[in-house]
């Protein structure tokens, strides 16, 4: 199986077991219904919350959708798409150490993504799937860590969906206004830890 290399792999392959546990306070004053309703909202940043969540929902959860940055290079968003936040960037100095200034911006969302998809993939039960958005810039790194963090046999499908209408004069041009939701299910047989 063809495998992705990047500058700081080494460095986020088993990050997700590095991350402390933290403890869910709840906030009586955000709540609108009385505690224990099963519903949930989690603030902060989601490496610390999905490990957080872990223990709580640790293989019990049958479909996972997340649409995380497109890393498009974009920073003027509601939120930095150019995996380049201050955040990002601190994180990533104390993960990957001296390399950091080495990375690319592919290479920055392949470190970022790495750990978080791995815990993700511990909360999904056996028979379990998850869904994720992207678009051309990230969608073929995406394919390939997912394929190693799930089993290249667990790949499902690619979904291309029309994110919006191309504008008139258009035709006859290829057409760039679509997305991608990626998807993959978690079976037995590939419940072993990545190397």
């Amino acid at each position: 199986m063809p495998t992705l290399d990047w500058i700081g792999k080494k460095a986020v392959l088993n990050h997700h077991y590095e991350v402390p546990f933290h403890l869910l306070k709840e906030a009586p004053g955000l709540s609108v219904e009385e505690s224990g309703n099963g519903n949930l909202l989690v603030e902060g940043d989601n490496l610390l919350a999905l490990k957080a969540l872990l223990p709580y929902y640790a293989g019990k959860v049958k479909c996972i959708y997340i649409d995380p940055p497109y890393n498009t290079g974009n920073e003027g968003w509601i939120y930095n798409d150019n995996v380049n936040s201050p955040e990002i960037r601190k994180w990533l100095g104390k993960v990957v150490g001296g390399e950091m200034e080495d990375l690319s911006r592919h290479d920055k969302w392949l470190c970022m993504m790495y750990p978080r998809l791995s815990l993700l993939r511990e909360m999904l039960r056996d028979d379990g799937a998850i869904f994720i958005s992207i678009d051309d810039v990230e969608l073929h790194n995406l394919y390939y860590i997912m394929s190693d963090i799930f089993g290249q046999n667990n790949y499902l499908f690619a979904t291309i969906w029309q994110h919006s209408v191309q504008p008139k004069g258009y035709s006859g041009k290829m057409s760039i206004h679509h997305n991608y939701i990626e998807s993959v299910y978690k079976l037995p047989i590939f419940l072993d830890k990545p190397a």
